[in-house]
């Protein structure tokens, strides 16, 4: 069974080994054909903290790794500019 893979945008970089993906889906109504868009925000690994707030990057499905984390970075794709002050 492949593993799932989704694109999103950094929304939160606050915790330690951890960031929260927004996934925006896409999809036209089935009664008003109008797209729609839904947001769902995933908690994804990230060991060494280098994702920052704005990067687009790509997660893929993994073990458990905790309660709610079941996601880890794969890739980042679109580094932002910010600069990230060192977590202690």
């Amino acid at each position: 069974m492949a593993l799932k893979e989704r694109i999103g945008t950094v929304v939160s970089d606050k915790m330690d080994k951890t960031v929260v993906v927004a996934v925006i889906n896409r999809y036209p109504h089935p009664t008003y054909k109008k797209i729609v868009s839904r947001t769902t925000r995933y908690k994804a690994h990230d060991p060494e903290n280098t994702c920052v707030l704005g990067d687009r990057v790509k997660i893929r499905e993994s073990r458990p790794l905790s309660a709610h984390k079941r996601w880890a970075i794969e890739e980042i794709l679109n580094k932002t500019s910010q600069n990230k002050e060192v977590k202690k």
